[in-house]
């Protein structure tokens, strides 16, 4: 699974200026919705360490959804909530070995989460939640299938 942000510059037509606009632009394989009790404990775990470390989900909720979706998959499949927008040639070595699990290292020290599950107050893409619905994380995940 992969989570990607990209910007891009625009001229405006009216006054010439270029001004600056973001998008996020997510691609995923999404399986479909199965329900897993990992979905449940990451979504709430999700919630929990937002609200912890003070940082909040993206303003687009199919972004964390995809995350939060994928973290469950790897709980399920490795036993650990692995960084799902990592490329590893070795996942059971990476999840044993611990730092790419969330929140991983770079996290918990910079607050910095490649995955844009976790965000800061001054992040562009940052929204003003710390919670999402089971409807909203399966709507979210759905949407991207």
């Amino acid at each position: 699974m992969a989570l990607r942000a990209a910007s891009s510059v625009r001229a405006t037509a009216s006054s010439g200026r270029a001004s600056r606009r973001c998008a996020v632009v997510v691609r995923a394989t999404a399986e479909p919705i199965t329900e897993s009790k990992n979905l449940e404990i990451m979504r709430k775990f999700s919630e929990q360490y937002a609200k912890r470390s003070g940082t909040y989900f993206c303003v687009d909720k199919s972004v964390t959804a995809v995350v939060i979706q994928g973290l469950a998959e790897h709980k399920d499949t490795l036993g650990a909530a692995l960084c799902p927008c990592r490329h590893y040639d070795d996942k059971e070595a990476e999840a044993a070995q611990g730092y790419w699990n969330c929140p991983c290292v770079p996290m918990r020290e910079r607050k910095e989460c490649h995955c844009m599950l976790f965000l800061t107050e001054d992040n562009d893409f940052a929204g003003r939640e710390q919670t999402i619905t089971m409807d909203e994380l399966k709507s979210g995940i759905t949407g991207m299938q």
